[in-house]
């Protein structure tokens, strides 16, 4: 197992957001958490990277528990994320901001190599490699979010709300791209408010709500579940 949440509890000040969580990832799997706001997702995800500490439980990662690493060490093990909301540094140029990503990382060899592979990913990016990131639309700057995650050579890539405020075809787009990142190898534990999608591409699924895992199955199974349809997919 790539990745083991044990019990998880994250609090800010008295109240706890993830309440005793426990889930897996799967080697080349693609793992989705879904849950309204508020639901405590973008906060697994902080205490994944180590930019928020447990109030209690464990995480393991290859073997490894890491839940007592500062973030900068858990990159350099092989987890990286693709905030929400994205936090590109907006006055940088396209590349800059993709070497950023880079940053734990001294093989300048593989560095190229990988740049090039994001650039081929994203063929936007690479006709405008020299242009501030402010000046692309928000789906450019998803892009350039995940190429940025992808540029520490992730084993593990956590992308929180890919989708939020894109267009229909944009978010295709993002989801065929998280698709053929899986199909190279690519681990991935998508945080998504759309449902849909990101259930027709997850293996599997967990539901939280108000920071407890309430539901757990195989995508295709919670697609036809009708509590999730009810919740999260519009249907009666």
């Amino acid at each position: 197992m790539m990745l083991e949440v044990k019990n998880m509890v994250v609090s800010y000040g008295r109240i706890q957001a993830v309440k005793g969580i426990d889930f897996d990832v799967p080697a080349k799997s693609i793992v989705t958490l879904l849950g309204i706001n508020g639901a405590g997702k973008s906060t697994t995800l902080r205490a994944l990277s180590g930019l928020l500490p447990l109030t209690s439980g464990e995480i393991w990662f290859e073997g490894e528990r890491i839940d007592a690493l500062p973030a900068h060490k858990i990159v350099e093990r092989g987890i990286a994320q693709s905030p929400e909301g994205r936090r590109l540094f907006k006055n940088m140029s396209v590349q800059d901001n993709l070497m950023l990503g880079a940053f734990s990382r001294s093989d300048a060899d593989g560095i190229k190599k990988d740049l090039d592979r994001v650039y081929d990913m994203f063929e936007v990016l690479a006709s405008r490699r020299n242009e501030p990131a402010g000046l692309f639309s928000g789906g450019e700057q998803q892009m350039l979010a995940i190429g940025r995650a992808m540029m520490s050579r992730p084993k593990l890539l956590m992308l929180d709300e890919p989708s939020m405020g894109l267009s229909p075809i944009m978010t295709q787009l993002i989801m065929k791209t998280i698709k053929e990142l899986r199909s190279e190898g690519m681990t991935i534990l998508l945080v998504e408010q759309n449902a849909q999608a990101a259930l027709s591409l997850a293996d599997k699924g967990y539901v939280l709500e108000v920071g407890n895992i309430t539901l757990s199955d195989t995508g295709k199974a919670l697609l036809k579940d009708d509590r999730v349809r009810r919740a999260y997919l519009g249907a009666d």
